[in-house]
């Protein structure tokens, strides 16, 4: 590659593109809640979810100067993240705390990024995290759901024009602002019918001697503030 083309690719990376039609934008958020709502869509969807949920997991890990041992991901949706280091403590919490924080803090910095147009940036920098996690990936199942996922993203970059490229990254943003929200209600489903006893809230609530709807608020509080903050940015106000 000659250096000509690395300036272009750089100045592609970093410059701004220009801001899609209210229309499209629009029309992505109703195709992300098409991809939310209906049952059997979300099992499907929701692997996206489980990725940036057990992602969030393992960065916050490594940043709180935990020891990375792996990540799986399940046919069921499910993750497993796992870390060596103290088994209590602030790097502990905040790991645990990631998970369901993740989708949601994802979907907001995507949404500053698309407000300042930086619609490449945002596409690149999705596949570099998606690269990263493969690495730390430990069963076929989420090897496979990593790099399929790793692909759409490439190949828009790559193959696509600036409108399917604006369109895809709206899309991906809305997704994750408002697939961070439904996993909170299947899981305050799921524990006041005494399911999930080992759930990232319960975990939380042992590590701190608080109660575990304290950690569902705060959930809560991040994922609703995301996707009104988030919106609000993504649609101009």
């Amino acid at each position: 590659m000659q250096l000509t083309d690395v300036n272009n690719v750089w100045n592609e990376l970093v410059g701004t593109q220009p801001d899609p039609s209210s229309w499209l934008v629009a029309g992505a958020a109703l195709v992300a809640l098409a991809a939310i709502l209906p049952h059997g869509i979300w099992r499907l969807t929701r692997n996206a979810i489980t990725i940036a949920h057990e992602g969030g997991h393992g960065l916050v890990a490594l940043l709180s100067g935990r020891r990375l041992d792996g990540i799986r991901l399940h046919s069921d949706t499910s993750g497993l993240t796992v870390s060596r280091g103290r088994p209590t403590g602030i790097g502990m919490v905040l790991t645990a705390a990631a998970g369901y924080s993740a989708p949601s803090l994802l979907g907001i910095l995507g949404a500053v990024l698309l407000a300042a147009g930086h619609i490449t940036a945002l596409l690149w920098g999705a596949t570099a995290l998606l690269i990263a996690m493969l690495v730390m990936i430990r069963n076929a199942y989420g090897a496979v759901t990593v790099i399929l996922t790793g692909a759409a993203f490439l190949l828009v970059s790559w193959l696509t024009g600036p409108a399917v490229q604006a369109a895809f990254a709206y899309l991906v943003v809305w997704f994750l602002l408002l697939g961070g929200v439904r996993p909170l209600f299947e899981l305050q489903r799921k524990r006041r019918h005494g399911g999930a006893p080992d759930s990232d809230a319960d975990q939380l609530a042992r590590l701190t001697h608080t109660p575990a709807a304290l950690w569902m608020l705060l959930f809560y509080a991040i994922g609703l503030i995301g996707l009104f903050g988030g919106g609000r940015w993504l649609l101009g106000l």
